[in-house]
């Protein structure tokens, strides 16, 4: 009863409509007739001039819709004395508002069951100090500061990232990374919210706030995601006037040969535009919803749109195309330097750079055992370099030109594929090269193959490493284009001198979200929480694997294809079923009520977008194994 009076209160016209169709079939059958025909035309005329104010305010913001079919249908009917046939025009129209919302709750299925697992309430334990007290407090996830100790049961959403503080535990991440698996934690090791605990209560400290915490902003994106609105408006506008001038003629020249306005009236209950209205929201619904279930989030109908029409994409390179990881693997230190000394200095500077090579680097020094000293004062020149003094000493770590210009001795080394350098300058003088090597991805060959023979005609590498760095891995990957040592500014304006258009551009850090936001479509790597860049990108990609980017195109254009057929599928029918009324076959009342089934036909296909296929990828060195053993992708039984 409850979701009946829901149900009501949600479609209200549906409701009223209902209850006046019912009302007319009383008044008939009791022998007033005549008063259930005025009831029916006052009701009809009442939504008849709703729906002309409606379709004038539409004009008004330039828009031509479909509605003028309906309200002719509507006014056609009541002239030639068939106001039952008009109520089934309103119940149809209305109805199609629950039809469409029912397919599009089920559409978007994936997207709200990632809202609804959102992490909502932490266990606080008080007195972190004094296990023996043993107090816990349940407070709002949104109340938790960095620092705090919490308390997961067994089988409970971790409600903000952490540091785990038990010797061991498991954790179900599969709705963060696509791992099957449980996912298993020594102490010290970062659990991410979100995951689920296995069958033991562990206890983490805070690191980061929750709006700050990698399953809020998944829930942010996946929030935008459904608040957008899928570009519905615009491909119904396509097929608008020459579906209505086909209507009309064809109910014109019925009513011409025959003679009979009733024929006209016949005829255009059958052009009732709920298909067109109804099919493109629901594949779009369905397509997102579909992406997510991949791990990919797509804010809106429109970017599902673009993808299906990529022909140029630009990648970034380090952490994208690459793995993001990238390893010491030589110190390279010039006369008068001793190598851990380089490399002490320069790791006590980079603990105030934000660039992924600073993370290496800090890492290495941190696992030779080599002193990490405080700076006296330390500046970080974005993309270039960070500047600091340590112990009275002027140590610049870089970019080679950067350093060149506070250290004019500096000198350019040779470099093998995949390795990139962080050139150091210590007090003025050129101290030396840290070696790093960061490999390409091994799934990056396929997917670059896999766009260029899926209608992606230019395929470049934009990035701000060297241009033997950036050229060696390009040779790995397959792309022969080219654009290194880029600036922020740099990349935004090659991506914007793309051609042909619309231009995809893929990257994962702080830096690239200025060309995300620039792109006709933005990918952002959002495995590692890059909320700069997720939140400029139009899509999120939640697995650290760029196999995301060919599934987001591949199921842009199955959830494009799937709406443009579907939308072909009412038309079809509509028009066949017209053609059939010009014959005095279809009566009125039937006509509205078959007009039902081609609305029911094209949901119905329309809801296809839900199982858009991944991308199938060219068998490559590496590129299934890996994928398999990091179960970062499950379920991708047609990976060759």
């Amino acid at each position: 009863m409850v979701r009946l009076l829901t149900a009501l209160t949600r479609y209200s016209v549906i409701a009223v409509t209902i209850a006046v169709a019912l009302a007319v079939l009383v008044l008939h059958v009791a022998g007033f007739a005549e008063a259930g025909r005025w009831l029916a035309i006052g009701y009809v005329s009442v939504i008849v001039a709703w729906t002309v104010g409606d379709m004038a305010r539409d004009v008004i913001r330039g828009n031509f819709g479909l509605d003028v079919l309906a309200v002719v249908a509507m006014v056609a009917t009541l002239l030639v004395d068939e106001y039952v046939a008009s109520l089934i025009i309103v119940l149809m129209l209305t109805g199609g508002e629950a039809l469409e919302d029912y397919a599009a709750r089920r559409a978007r299925g994936e997207l709200t069951a990632l809202l609804d697992r959102s992490p909502q309430a932490a266990h606080l334990i008080v007195d972190p100090e004094n296990e023996a007290s043993g107090e816990v407090r349940d407070v709002a996830a949104d109340d938790v500061d960095v620092g705090d100790v919490l308390l997961i049961r067994p089988g409970e959403i971790v409600p903000v990232d952490g540091e785990l503080l038990d010797a061991e535990a498991a954790f179900d991440e599969s709705s963060l990374t696509g791992e099957s698996l449980p996912a298993p934690k020594e102490a010290g090791a970062e659990v991410l919210s979100g995951s689920i605990n296995g069958s033991r209560a562990v206890r983490i400290r805070t690191l980061r706030r929750s709006g700050d915490s990698q399953y809020q902003q998944i829930v942010a994106l996946v929030s935008q995601a459904q608040a957008s609105k899928a570009p519905v408006v615009r491909i119904a506008d396509r097929f608008a006037v020459p579906f209505t001038a086909v209507s009309l003629a064809i109910a014109g020249v019925a009513w011409w040969l025959s003679g009979d306005a009733t024929r006209f009236a016949e005829v255009l209950v059958l052009a009732t535009p709920c298909p067109l209205l109804i099919a493109a929201p629901v594949a779009f619904l369905g397509g997102m919803s579909r992406a997510a279930k991949a791990g990919v989030i797509v804010k809106g109908g429109a970017v599902m749109e673009q993808l299906a029409r990529v022909r140029s994409a630009a990648f970034d390179k380090t952490g994208t195309l690459t793995q993001g990881r990238p390893q010491l693997v030589a110190v390279r230190a010039e006369p008068g330097f001793h190598a851990d000394d380089v490399l002490a200095l320069a790791a006590s500077a980079e603990q105030y750079s934000s660039h992924v090579l600073a993370a290496s680097i800090h890492r290495a020094a941190t696992e030779r055992e080599l002193p990490i000293r405080p700076a006296e004062a330390a500046d970080e020149v974005a993309t270039n370099g960070v500047v600091a003094t340590i112990g009275g000493r002027q140590v610049v770590v870089g970019k080679p030109a950067y350093v060149a210009s506070l250290a004019p001795d500096t000198r350019r080394v040779e470099l093998r594929s995949g390795e990139t350098a962080a050139y150091v300058a210590v007090d003025g003088r050129f101290a030396g090269v840290l070696v790093l090597a960061d490999h390409a991805r091994p799934e990056s060959p396929a997917v670059v193959t896999w766009l260029r023979a899926h209608g992606v005609r230019r395929v470049a590498m934009l990035t701000g490493d060297t241009q033997d760095t950036a050229a060696a891995i390009a040779a790995d990957v397959g792309i022969t284009e080219v654009h290194a040592e880029l600036l922020p500014p740099d990349k935004v304006q090659v991506a914007a001198r793309l051609r042909p258009r619309p231009v995809l551009v893929i990257g994962d850090g702080v830096n690239d979200a200025p060309m995300l936001a620039a792109a006709d479509v933005g990918i952002a790597m959002g495995a590692r929480g890059a909320t700069a860049a997720g939140g400029a990108a139009d899509a999120v990609l939640l697995q650290d694997s760029v196999t995301g980017v060919a599934d987001a195109v591949s199921l842009g254009k199955h959830t494009l294809r799937t709406a443009y057929v579907a939308i072909w599928i009412g038309i079809a029918l509509s028009v066949g079923l017209m053609l059939v009324a010009t014959t005095g076959a279809i009566p009125a009342v039937a006509g509205a009520l078959t007009q039902e089934l081609v609305d029911l036909a094209t949901i119905g296909y329309a809801l296809r977008a839900l199982a858009g296929p991944l991308a199938r990828l060219p068998e490559g060195p590496g590129v299934s194994t890996r994928l398999a053993s990091q179960g970062a992708l499950p379920g991708r039984g047609e990976l060759g």
